[in-house]
């Protein structure tokens, strides 16, 4: 089986953990995730089987959309409710106008630290673990997006907020600088990922209906197309000819505007071949990811 599973992953297991039981269920071996997601969040998270594991990082191009539940007044060192309790502040002068002054800030192009509590390695160890042994290391930031941040509600303490990012973006570090910009602190209680590029929390499938579904040897239907994840690129019919020239590894001279720089292909029968990408020195298009008889 070769496709994108859109799981709907429940609060407190991990992506590993979701991933390990997908490939219990269904019996495929080769099993990855597209996007991490917290234990504590919930929400989309694609899940890739056989060949369309080699095509999950083109999953990052996407925007991703998040809500987020934000109590205001205490800190955490994990930026989440599952952490210790670091500090609290006074929120009661903390007004709906006054928090959406605070979030202009974290509009566009922004700088963010990542959460010590977080998968990102430091010299090869993930920072969870470092903070876990009480190791301090001195985080980096780094530039991250926001295209849209929008108030839903006020009703102090808490706050919700609907965020569409860009990949490597933490909420719960916009969560934490959020309260420090309020002046009373913050950290998230609850987090769903609504949407990652074509995958929508709507469509998606919870782990108890996949294994109903594997019970009734009928949940091939829950598979999305493996190309479906580059559906933002442009495509192109190849030739018979050119279709086995590729899947021999061979570059091809095709009239598209190099600017593109990647083509989604197909054969005659609209089954998925490859990815090309442009040589500018050749002036030829060489295969970069060949599926072999998938379709």
């Amino acid at each position: 089986m070769n496709g994108i599973l859109n799981i709907n992953k429940p609060s407190g297991p991990t992506s590993f953990a979701v991933v390990a039981r997908v490939r219990r269920l269904t019996g495929v071996s080769k099993v990855g995730h597209g996007g991490t997601l917290d234990p504590l969040a919930s929400g989309v998270l694609p899940i890739f089987l056989g060949q369309a594991t080699r095509l999950s990082e083109y999953l990052m191009q996407y925007h991703k959309t998040y809500h987020a539940s934000i109590m205001l007044g205490v800190t955490t060192d994990s930026y989440d409710v599952e952490g210790a309790v670091t500090g609290r502040g006074d929120f009661s002068a903390v007004t709906r106008e006054v928090v959406e002054r605070a979030l202009e800030p974290f509009r566009g192009e922004i700088s963010q630290a990542p959460p010590e509590y977080s998968a990102l390695k430091y010299k090869g160890q993930p920072l969870y673990k470092l903070a876990r042994e009480g190791r301090k290391v001195e985080l980096q930031s780094r530039s991250v997006s926001i295209y849209r941040l929008k108030l839903l509600s006020f009703a102090p303490p808490l706050l919700e907020l609907e965020i569409e990012c860009s990949k490597g973006t933490y909420i719960r570090s916009l969560a934490h600088e959020l309260g420090q910009t309020l002046g009373c602190g913050g950290h998230i209680v609850g987090l769903i990922r609504t949407s990652y590029g074509p995958f929508d929390v709507k469509q998606a499938i919870s782990l108890d209906e996949l294994e109903a579904s594997v019970a009734e040897k009928n949940w091939g239907r829950l598979v999305q197309p493996m190309d479906s994840v580059l559906s933002l690129w442009p495509q192109l019919e190849l030739s018979d000819v050119q279709t086995q020239a590729v899947r021999c590894g061979e570059a091809l001279a095709l009239q598209v505007p190099p600017e593109t720089s990647c083509l989604r292909t197909y054969d005659a029968d609209g089954h998925f071949v490859a990815i090309l990408q442009y040589d500018l020195d050749a002036a030829m298009w060489h295969p970069k990811k060949v599926f072999q008889g998938y379709a």
